[in-house]
């Protein structure tokens, strides 16, 4: 009967390409074959700090990395945030398209799942939102990439640990230094972690790191040893 409820919402409800939104064929499948090439992740170089795509390879570090300390340990991004996978990330967090995330989730899994392995992260800590705007758009999707995330990697997650006390401003309207200020005790934490030596935060975006930052430097503060990063996309470097 399972079985067949499925299918039917297949027929009724076919899922579509997360970049073109074209009806997607062969079972399985989470993005059309056209689309499969444009959505190229990051390659080398790239900063050592945050996973930011760089020009050169005698670099280290990106313009936002450069001569700046982090909370951060350092962090993966899969995605360059331009052309169809920016404009699929907006359906996504601001028109409800939920369903893109099997396609995201599967591509941050599979490419750096390993590596995350390897650190042995404790948890998975979705980056919060503030619980009023969660209310009007009525999901986090830090949490729902975080969550499929975990499932695939057989890792805990936890929702309760960090939260945010400040209704910031949108970052995208913000110079670097203001991000900073915006976020400033934007963040805290809801008991002591000293039992979580690593923690792994989850997001969509990445940017100058002001909220990777913040959240980074709460986490420490109530006593995780060591905080690292995963996200979907991320902007380029300035330099």
């Amino acid at each position: 009967m399972r079985k067949i409820t499925e299918e039917l919402i297949g027929l009724l409800y076919p899922k579509r390409c997360p970049l073109c939104q074209d009806i997607l064929i062969g079972q399985g499948a989470r993005i059309c074959t056209s689309c499969r090439k444009k959505a190229v992740p990051i390659r080398e170089p790239k900063c050592k700090k945050c996973g930011k795509p760089i020009r050169s390879a005698q670099q280290e570090y990106c313009f936002d990395c450069s001569g700046r300390e982090h909370y951060f340990t350092g962090g993966w991004a899969v995605f360059p945030y331009e052309k169809e996978i920016k404009q699929s990330v907006y359906q996504f967090k601001f028109h409800n398209k939920r369903e893109y995330s099997d396609f995201y989730v599967s591509e941050m899994a599979g490419i750096y799942g390993h590596e995350i392995l390897r650190w042995q992260p404790d948890v998975l800590i979705p980056i919060p939102m503030y619980r009023k705007k969660q209310r009007v758009r009525g999901y986090n999707q830090a949490e729902i990439l975080a969550r499929g995330i975990a499932k695939i990697l057989d890792l805990p997650v936890d929702t309760t640990l960090l939260y945010r006390v400040k209704e910031t401003i949108p970052q995208k309207e913000l110079t670097r230094k203001e991000r900073e200020i915006n976020l400033k005790n934007a963040f805290k934490t809801s008991r002591d972690a000293v039992k979580l030596k690593k923690v792994l935060l989850v997001d969509d975006i990445y940017t100058t790191g002001a909220t990777m930052d913040a959240a980074a430097a709460a986490l420490l503060q109530c006593g995780v040893k060591e905080v690292r990063f995963l996200v979907l996309c991320t902007g380029r470097s300035d330099s």
